[in-house]
């Protein structure tokens, strides 16, 4: 926890009065809070040189230039930030004059990205109300209020209010490094609230997405949801029917692959979300025993390589997700008389075409997500020359891992995933006693094949011509 601000978040009795006193109007409310520098622990120490770049260059150029979002919020929170995002009174047009490492992007919301290297800095215009008529500048709705294009440019009190939760509405000045909090976003920190600025019902039907950060934030940040914010997410979960499978795959990303995936999965499923996003998975968690924990098993694994700063594959979490849903239109194409190899591969194209309609699934990932599945019919085959080729697959280590959460889940009994794991790290004397126990050819060699007998056909006697 950053020092200063530690007392503010723990210690109700010491709240800054000139924040907090009884005169305050609720969280939410447009009433402006400037919390001075020597009065919080945000420090330029904290941000990257490239965010200070982006703001000094439109400051000296005449703009106003905040940081905003969850970069102020983790610092208050005494968490290291990562990533960068400035609100502005420029253009987007202005501040891509002012980069020549800058590009627009975004239709439905028109933003600039500021490229350092390897780093992004994403630059907003402040918006205004979609309402408003602001000539050239576009904001369009559908009929069940739905935000297609946003492109209406305000000024800061007006962006602040459109933003989503009361915790991201806090802006770091460049000017004088104070904090502006229009919204009650510091009060909200203190009592670990998430809170949706206006009207939750309104807010989710502009944005369905806002149901997914308000679980992805209350697990990342370990906060609780406000009873107005929860209220209407059950009865507004269908609305992310209506967002593209694209977007949702990048929603999906940062859901599960954050470190704190297990947690996230239970939010979801609570408010029903989980059921929008993967409806063949949940079907298949109501009929297979093992399919929730193996889910959760994936999902804990993932965390802890995350923690650990251990590389993940998306790909794994999908097979995790998945799998369930395959095993029962497996199961019912072998009933039906298919070996179970075709089997599985059809199964698996039937799957994931369904799910595309709901989260899209790159190749990059559904190709090695197949991969790991057809192993573990491979990995059973210990046999010889076989097991070596099994080990030596590209995918092999995802799929020996996938392998120890579905025993661990409880589908497979224990034993394969031990003798795999004896057998990566045996030498060859121990290998070869291995493939033994496991009924192989000690050799390595295999098992020779029983070769047909071809049937000679009968000679003709030279009385038969």
């Amino acid at each position: 926890m950053i020092k200063g601000f530690t007392r503010f978040l723990q210690s109700p009795g010491e709240r800054l009065r000139s924040l907090f006193g009884p005169q305050d109007a609720p969280a939410g409310s447009p009433r402006l809070r400037i919390i001075p520098r020597q009065e919080h622990p945000v420090s330029r120490q904290h941000f990257s040189d490239a965010a200070l770049k982006v703001l000094y260059r439109l400051h000296n150029a005449g703009h106003e230039a905040y940081l905003v979002g969850g970069c102020i919020r983790d610092s208050l929170l005494g968490r290291m930030p990562k990533d960068f995002d400035v609100a502005t009174d420029a253009t987007p047009e202005q501040v891509r004059d002012l980069f020549r490492n800058s590009r627009l992007i975004g239709r439905r919301f028109r933003i600039v990205h500021v490229r350092f290297g390897r780093e992004v800095i994403e630059v907003t215009t402040f918006r205004g109300k979609p309402s408003d008529d602001h000539g050239d500048h576009i904001a369009a709705q559908s009929d069940d209020g739905l935000l297609l294009r946003d492109n209406v440019w305000g000024n800061i009190e007006e962006d602040a209010l459109r933003r989503d939760f009361t915790v991201n509405a806090l802006y770091y000045n460049i000017a004088d490094f104070s904090i502006h909090d229009f919204a009650g976003g510091a009060q909200d920190i203190e009592t670990r609230t998430l809170r949706l600025i206006g009207d939750p019902a309104t807010r989710y039907r502009e944005d369905p997405v806002r149901m997914l950060r308000a679980v992805r934030f209350a697990a990342k940040l370990g906060f609780h949801l406000a009873p107005d914010t929860e209220a209407p997410i059950h009865e507004l979960a269908a609305l992310l029917l209506q967002i593209p499978p694209a977007r949702l795959f990048d929603e999906v990303l940062k859901l599960f692959m954050a470190g704190h995936g297990v947690e996230t999965f239970r939010w979801l499923r609570h408010y029903g979300l989980f059921a929008m996003l993967f409806p063949e998975a949940e079907e298949a968690m109501a009929e297979l025993p093992w399919a929730e924990p193996l889910i959760e098993q994936a999902l804990a694994s993932t965390d802890r390589r995350i923690h650990e700063e251990r590389p993940v594959t998306p790909a794994f979490l999908f097979a995790a997700l998945l799998w369930g849903p395959v095993q029962q239109h497996q199961a019912r194409l072998e009933a039906d008389g298919m070996p179970p190899i075709p089997a599985l591969q059809a199964a698996s194209q039937k799957i994931i075409s369904r799910q595309l309609q709901h989260v899209a699934i790159p190749k990059r990932f559904s190709l090695p997500m197949r991969d790991i599945w057809d192993l573990q019919q491979r990995l059973p085959l210990r046999r010889g020359k076989r097991v070596f080729q099994t080990r030596e697959h590209p995918r092999f280590r995802a799929a020996y891992d996938f392998l120890l959460v579905r025993e661990a889940a409880g589908e497979l009994a224990p034993g394969l995933g031990d003798w795999w794991t004896a057998f990566q790290d045996a030498d060859e004397h121990e290998q070869r006693r291995l493939l033994s126990k496991a009924g192989a050819d000690p050799a390595g060699s295999g098992t020779p094949r029983k070769r047909r007998r071809r049937r000679r056909k009968p000679r003709q006697s030279p009385s038969d011509e």
